[in-house]
Order: structure tokens, then sequence, then C-alpha cells
């Protein structure tokens, strides 16, 4: 599992021009699910999300979590985070989970997210999305799940 996590002062999420996700300071994951992950993975990955410490607090200090600040958590299906790009200029997505599969587990990271109080939104699986953020910082942070998120 790859997640790309921006800290944003807002993020959105359109869909043929109407809006589908949104929302003001948080976390913006863009969420690539890869075969062989699954629920309990993606549970991980969130709880670490949620916990990271990437919010300034009164020191400027990069200190409080999303929790703690109180914000939106915008999450994103995106497949093209295990693009292969090491053979020829075309990208191979081999890796990536299969529609389904990912779509169920996209689905879970969801519901997961708003179980643990978080106000949380989505984009709109397999569709062609426009994602438009302010990005605060900026902090961009590239969460690998390889069995050892703790």
């Amino acid at each position: 599992m790859r997640a790309v996590i921006q800290r944003v002062a807002e993020a959105e999420v359109q869909v043929g021009g109407r809006t589908v996700g949104k929302i003001d300071r948080g976390i913006l994951t863009f969420l690539g699910v890869g075969a062989g992950d699954s629920k309990a993975t993606v549970e991980k990955l969130i709880q670490k999300i949620l916990r990271l410490r990437i919010f300034e607090d009164e020191s400027a200090k990069m200190n409080l979590s999303l929790q703690e600040i109180q914000g939106g958590h915008l999450i994103v299906s995106q497949f093209t985070l295990y693009a292969d790009l090491s053979k020829g200029n075309r990208p191979s997505f081999i890796d990536a989970a299969k529609p389904d599969v990912a779509r169920e587990i996209y689905n879970h990271a969801l519901e997961f997210s708003s179980a643990q109080g978080v106000l949380t939104q989505a984009g709109e699986f397999q569709a062609d999305m426009q994602v438009r953020l302010v990005n605060d910082g900026p902090a961009t942070l590239i969460l690998v799940q390889d069995g050892g998120i703790e």
C-alpha cells in the first residue's frame, strides 16, 4: 500500500464539474492499493496517518495530529501510485490491486477513518477526478506500507 499525504489548508475533488469531496484544514491522502493488500493493511496505514504529528502547535513546531486539530481527511484512490516505470516509456500497473479488491479496501479506508471520529470525505473510485488543494507548508509525505507500519 502506498500513500502520498499532503497537509492542506483546503482540498476539493470534483467529478464532471460537481464536488464529491471537500475539506478545510486537514490531510489529503492519495491512496494506492497494491496486490496483496488487505483491510488490516489499510487500517494500520489510516491509524498512522491520523497519528502523524504534522500540524504546528503554538510554538510553530510540527507537534499535533489530525485528530488533535479536529481536521478533515480527504481520501482519493490513486492506482497510479503503483506505476512501474523501469522499462520503456509506458507505465505498467501490474502491482496494483485489481479494481474490485481495491474498491473494497478503499471503501474500508473511508469507513475506518470516519469511525475514528475524523470528518472523512472521498473522491470517486475509478472516476476522472480534478483535485484542487492548497498545500500547507508545503508539507508532503510518502508512506509505503511494507508490513512495517507501527
